[in-house]
Parts: C-alpha cells; sequence; structure tokens
C-alpha cells in the first residue's frame, strides 16, 4: 500500500497552484490547518521536503518540482478513472465495436472517428473493415454494435448513408487500353480481373462480373487497388479510394459499352437501436456527420 494517499498529493498541489495555504483552504473547502498537517506528514512519509518558505508564501523545493509533476499524472488519472465510472453507472459502454465495409470512404471514417473520440476519450472503438457479408454477419452473432454495410441484412432496419460509385479502371498501360475502342464482356474475359474476398466465415458470396479467364482474390480492398496501379489486371473500384489516380491519370476508366459504372447504396445498421448505449448512439450521428462534410453528394 502507499504511504502517501492521492488526497495528500491533491492538497499538496492545491497549496501551490493557489500560492499558499490560507488560499488554497479557501478554493477546496478545508481549513489551512488541514493542509499544512497533510503537506507536513506527506513529507514525514517521504524524507523529503517539498515545500520551503518564502517570505509569506511558500514555494515547492527542487525535489517538490520533480515529486508533484508526477503526482500531478496519478491526479489526473484518478480524475479521468471517477468520470468514466460516473459514465458507466449512467449506461455509458466501455466499447464499441463497429463493422465497416473496405468501400466506405476513409476520410469519412477517419473524421467521425476522430469526432467520436474528442467527445468520448475513454470509450475503446474496435473497427473490423469486412468485405460484403463479413459485417452482416457480426451483425447477425452479436459481434458489432453498429454496421456500415452495401448489404441488406434481414431482421434489421438500415438507414441510407452514402452511394459509393465503382469505376472499371486498369492502369494506362494495360493491354484493354491499348485496344483504342469501345469494350465489351467479351475482351475483358481475357484478362485477369481483381477481385476482393468476401470477409464472412460462413455465408460468403462473390459480387459483380467474375467472368474474367484469370482470377486473382485478394483480402484486402488496398491489396486489388496497388495491383491495379501496378497494371497486373482491372477492376471496378470505389471513385473515392482512387481519385487521385483517376486525375493524375495513373488509372484510366475502361471503355466499357455498359457496366463500366456501378452505384452501391450503403447503410447504417444498428444491432438493437433501442438498447443502444448513448457512445453507440454517438457513433452513428458522427458518421453522418462525417459523410455529410466529407463526402460530395455524388460519392
Amino acid at each position: 500500500m502507499s504511504r502517501v494517499t492521492l488526497a495528500q498529493w491533491q492538497m499538496l498541489a492545491a497549496v501551490v497552484d493557489h500560492g499558499g495555504f490560507a488560499r488554497a483552504a479557501e478554493a477546496v473547502h478545508k481549513s489551512p490547518s488541514t493542509l499544512n498537517h497533510a503537506v507536513h506528514k506527506l513529507e514525514q512519509q517521504l524524507g523529503v521536503q517539498v515545500l520551503e518558505p518564502v517570505g509569506r508564501q511558500v514555494r515547492l523545493t527542487e525535489a517538490g518540482e520533480m515529486l508533484l509533476r508526477r503526482a500531478r499524472q496519478l491526479i489526473e488519472s484518478a480524475e479521468a478513472l471517477e468520470d468514466v465510472a460516473g459514465r458507466l453507472s449512467e449506461g455509458l459502454e466501455a466499447e464499441v465495436v463497429l463493422s465497416v465495409d473496405q468501400i466506405f470512404p476513409t476520410g469519412a471514417l477517419a473524421v467521425a472517428l476522430s469526432r467520436f473520440s474528442t467527445a468520448y476519450p475513454h470509450v475503446r472503438v474496435q473497427l473490423h473493415e469486412t468485405v460484403l457479408n463479413g459485417g452482416i454477419e457480426m451483425l447477425y452473432d452479436g459481434r458489432a454494435d453498429l454496421a456500415i454495410s452495401g448489404l441488406a441484412a434481414q431482421g434489421f432496419l438500415g438507414e441510407p448513408l452514402v452511394t459509393i460509385r465503382f469505376i472499371a479502371v486498369a492502369h494506362r498501360d494495360h493491354e484493354l487500353h491499348a485496344l483504342e475502342r469501345e469494350l465489351d464482356l467479351r475482351d475483358l474475359q481475357r484478362h485477369r480481373q481483381l477481385v476482393v474476398r468476401d470477409s464472412a466465415l460462413r455465408q460468403s458470396m462473390d459480387a459483380g462480373w467474375l467472368k474474367a479467364e484469370q482470377r486473382w482474390t485478394v483480402s484486402h480492398l488496398e491489396t486489388s487497388i496497388d495491383m491495379i496501379r501496378r497494371g497486373l489486371g482491372f477492376a471496378w473500384l470505389p471513385e473515392t479510394r482512387i481519385h487521385d489516380d483517376l486525375n493524375s491519370g495513373v488509372l484510366h476508366p475502361l471503355p466499357l459499352s455498359a457496366g463500366g459504372i456501378r452505384e452501391v447504396p450503403m447503410q447504417m445498421i444498428f444491432r438493437d437501436r433501442d438498447r443502444a448505449g448513448p457512445a453507440t448512439h454517438a457513433m452513428a450521428l458522427a458518421l453522418k456527420d462525417a459523410v455529410a462534410s466529407e463526402c460530395p453528394s455524388d460519392a
């Protein structure tokens, strides 16, 4: 057990912050003698002088400055701990589990998490980056408090969040662009397509056009984008993820006669909206606000 109590450190900090025992006593509603006794006992217990008189006031000794600097960390940690306990007693969750499909704009996600963290700094966040049925499966299993998905979940009501536009693209030097004409699906069949694997463990699915004779399946959207940038195939990719590549000319849209652009409406789904705690609702609001501020209306 610690010889010095947290209350003693708090009283020492009050004396220093208010420039003396009398003013500190008024601020913390203790008598000057109580503060004097607490500090004197602290010095006895530590065997170190922490305050020295300067006229009618007191100041920290060199040792006192070092000790109080570290003690303030304890005081702040204790205050934070009590704040967390108070929020928990009011029904605040200790953790929010968020499942987000990888096609969701990363900029909006980062802004939402930053805003949430500012309002709820002590609530942990578990972020699962899923593909296709992966997020829905987490809802069914009760492993996610909130999910963002482009798929509907049976038995759950979703709220429209943002529509993601996919564009069929390949590197500017890809053989498909060298044809210099309008393309059809027969042209695509002779080249490698890159697709992202469904992250669901039980009911995985394939989505999109999958008739290429060569097909590479990867686990993460960023891997697919990187391979497309290297000229290793073609794919339908979210416009928000390749905006800079399109503007710089590294990637070019494939001139398909039809189907070159697809739109996927994404929705936000609560595992149980009525039972969700304040932190989960705050996360949902942060995501909606971030989409409104970060995503163009035709994203």
